[in-house]
């Protein structure tokens, strides 16, 4: 069967990881999560000190790109790759509400993106990809056979995200994360370099009512219109 790249973009806290991982199980495609990079850089400048809740040092940050090495490398009991930077294993570090924080404001930035995208084109260069993120569809795979855009309420996305900072024994409250969700929608699509917006031929599911398990047969049916058209 012919392999396809699917590319899948929206908001934040809409899901696009947790279906990205299931069609990728499913069709036994590579899965690539675009999010983990731009929070692995934003955890790196964090460490660096270059960015912080008073200042933000773009300059050494930029400076500093080439010395950034990310790599998947695949858990066979989490069934999916996890974020190394140069070598370290941070994928649990990146999903903290501290690094979410400031991870739209890592994503302005050009040389970041242009690094970024640079990878992930190459990542998909043989296509049997799902990939998700802010701008797949529109800047990294223009030319995806299936491309959705997700969608759901501010609130229902901060109760998600909320739900799963407390199974990680992580405090923080739920005004301080829909606080969060709302100030990353408002910078993810404000941006002047790639925001995020829907592709004129994506497909978009509002996923505020839907099961996780309507979600994932929705998007298989459409793949398998697609792939029929091959």
């Amino acid at each position: 069967m012919k392999k396809i790249t699917i590319a899948i973009d929206g908001y934040s806290s809409t899901g696009k990881s947790t279906l990205a991982k299931q069609l990728a199980q499913h069709l036994g495609y590579v899965y690539v999560d675009t999010g983990a990079m731009y929070r692995a850089v934003t955890f790196f400048a964090m460490q660096k000190g270059y960015i912080n809740s008073e200042s933000f040092d773009k300059e050494s940050l930029i400076n500093g790109l080439p010395f950034i090495d990310l790599q998947f490398h695949f858990n066979s009991e989490l069934g999916f790759g996890e974020m190394f930077l140069n070598d370290t294993n941070i994928e649990a570090a990146i999903r903290t509400i501290e690094v979410s924080n400031f991870v739209s404001k890592i994503a302005e930035v050009s040389k970041v993106r242009a690094k970024l995208v640079e990878q992930q084109q190459r990542m998909g260069s043989s296509k049997g990809i799902v990939m998700d993120g802010r701008d797949i569809g529109t800047v990294v795979f223009p030319k995806a056979e299936l491309k959705i855009f997700m969608t759901a309420s501010s609130a229902t996305r901060a109760k998600r995200r909320y739900d799963e900072l407390q199974s990680k024994n992580q405090n923080v409250s739920y005004e301080a994360v829909l606080k969060n969700v709302e100030e990353r929608d408002y910078i993810d699509t404000h941006r002047e370099d790639s925001p995020l917006r829907k592709a004129g031929d994506a497909v978009e599911i509002d996923n505020s009512d839907l099961t996780r398990e309507q979600q994932f047969k929705a998007v298989l049916a459409l793949f398998k219109a697609v792939i029929k058209t091959f």
